[in-house]
Parts: C-alpha cells; structure tokens; sequence
C-alpha cells in the first residue's frame, strides 16, 4: 500500500509540497486534490497534524487525527447537523435559567441532555462554544475565567472549560 502523507516543501520554485508517494504538487490546491483522490483529509494533507501557531502542533480537528476523508467527511457533516439542531436560542434558554457563573461543559452537557443526543453524536461542546462565543460578543454575557495556557504570548490563548456568566443587564 502507497503511503500518500503530503508535506510542504521550500525549494527554488517557491512552496510546493510533496506526496511520500513521489508525487511534486505544484500548490495547496493541488496537494488538496490529491489527498482527496486517496482518502487523505485535505486539510492536514494526512499528516493527522495541524499547525495552530508556527511551532505549535496538534492532532488536526477536521479528520479527529486520523488523517482519513472518511472521518473528516464525517465530522463536517455532525458538524452541519449540530448547527441545525443547536442553534442561539436554546443555549440563550439554558443560561437565562442560571443564576451563577458557568462552565462551558455545564451548558454543553444540558444542551445534550435537553435535545437527548447520546454522547459522541454530535460535536456539542464545539457548537456550544461558539454559541457562548457569540453570546458574549453580544454582551449577553461575560467570561470570567483566565486562559489555561498561552500558546503564542498573549495572542494567542486557549480555554479549557471556560467560565461565564450572564450579564446583569439583560432580563433573559
């Protein structure tokens, strides 16, 4: 079996990347098409990694580090689906029933309880993040906790499981 893990590379034509199978691909577009063409995902090239930060890498989130099409297929369609079953106002129900501060994995676990989906199902806890996200772009909200780690100085942060609360403003 042919290995098709693909690889930018920095040469005299500028950057290109490479298949372990041999194959020269002249630019994204390209490596894309044929990771594609042999079930590779295409946003990590089937390298199962993704860059976050220069020098910082992790386990790429579109293929859930496999590196497959099929799981990243996969994945985008939950992805959809949660959009359509997860939407503003059900997570906005859920924290107008609060009185105190909340972790995202508390909202995430009462969304999936409330629409009764079975863990794994969907990507709940994504789409509730970005649901609370919004929330608090709105100033429906706001985040209390401090970020766990700094990945990049300050530019660049990652939360864990986050805390917020509600803003005392709204009569939600």
């Amino acid at each position: 079996m042919t290995k098709h893990t693909i690889s930018p590379q920095t040469g005299i034509l500028g950057d290109v990347f490479a298949c372990d199978c041999g194959a020269v691909l002249a630019d994204r577009m390209t490596a894309e098409l044929h990771s594609s063409e042999n079930n590779q995902c295409t946003v990590c090239l089937g390298s199962a990694e993704e860059q976050v930060v220069p020098g910082l890498m992790r386990g790429c989130t579109a293929c859930a580090a496999t590196g497959r099409r099929k799981e990243q297929i996969t994945w985008q369609l939950a992805h959809a689906e949660a959009t359509q079953v997860i939407t503003l106002s059900v997570v906005r129900g859920i924290v107008g029933e609060l009185d105190g501060p909340f972790h995202l994995s508390e909202i995430a676990d009462l969304v999936r309880d409330g629409l009764g989906l079975p863990a794994g199902r969907l990507p709940v806890g994504p789409r509730v993040r970005d649901l609370l996200l919004d929330m608090q772009a709105a100033g429906e909200i706001t985040m209390l906790s401090a970020p766990d780690e700094l990945l990049d100085g300050a530019d660049v942060v990652l939360y864990r499981d986050p805390q917020w609360q509600r803003a005392r403003t709204l009569g939600l």
